[in-house]
């Protein structure tokens, strides 16, 4: 029987990427995606993968969500908490909107979407809790206080939660992507995009697909020995 993944933010992006990557190991994948209707439509057509809707920075519609999902496929063994957005600003012009908003989603959404989750996983002493954090959550980012404070946050949410769930069969982990080669990077302007590159030793943007082979080796049983940690997958642009 297939295990059953959620994937948040998983329409677009190295979301939609972790998406397909999973359906492709076998899984039954259901994509969550917050807003935008037609990018999830077409991921729809194109995939195959069902998509549902709403937002992972409200407890109530993540229960709901889920509660929906696992009507219609199943219970869920796997989750990627990929969503999250940005509202950068220098600190002595962010706003408090700015802050939360970050916040709410980035961090809070991962409580959000695993809580609800998390006592069937230990009832069925099987589960895996894989969260996308950022090069920036581990050396800070001018301009990103809020959001480099949500993705640190992920981190330290990722070693607590490991060592609940070690004996429960669960295993809780992150990634740290750099920099890649998604649709907002690529909108940047060409010489922003030359300077990012200039500081990545290898020589290059990340792809979307070398993350999600990072996401279907931590969600497999091989991995099953590995909690607690961080995958930096940036180019060698930062090392831990």
């Amino acid at each position: 029987m297939p295990r059953t993944a959620i994937v948040t933010g998983g329409t677009r992006g190295i979301g939609a990427a972790i998406s397909i990557a999973l359906k492709e190991a076998g899984y039954t994948v259901a994509a969550n995606y917050a807003g935008n209707d037609d990018a999830a439509r077409n991921f729809n057509t194109e995939t195959g993968i069902p998509v549902y809707k709403w937002s992972v920075a409200d407890y109530d519609s993540c229960a709901n969500g889920i509660a929906q999902v696992e009507a219609d496929l199943g219970p869920v063994e796997v989750l990627v908490n990929n969503a999250g957005i940005t509202r950068d600003a220098p600190f002595h012009r962010m706003t408090r909107e700015q802050w939360t908003d970050v916040m709410r989603t980035n961090l809070d959404g991962v409580f959000n979407m695993t809580h609800p989750l998390w006592n069937g996983m230990r009832e069925r002493k099987f589960g895996r809790v894989i969260t996308i954090s950022s090069i920036n959550g581990q050396k800070g980012q001018f301009a990103q206080a809020n959001y480099s404070a949500a993705k640190a946050g992920d981190i330290g949410f990722t070693k607590a939660l490991a060592q609940e769930g070690a004996r429960a069969g669960i295993t809780v982990n992150a990634i740290c992507p750099g920099y890649i080669a998604t649709d907002m990077v690529m909108a940047v302007p060409e010489k922003v995009r030359e300077g990012i590159i200039a500081q990545i030793p290898v020589g290059r943007l990340g792809e979307a697909a070398e993350i999600a082979r990072c996401v279907v080796f931590l969600a497999s049983d091989d991995a099953g020995f590995i909690t607690g940690s961080t995958i930096t997958a940036n180019g060698g642009q930062y090392f831990v």
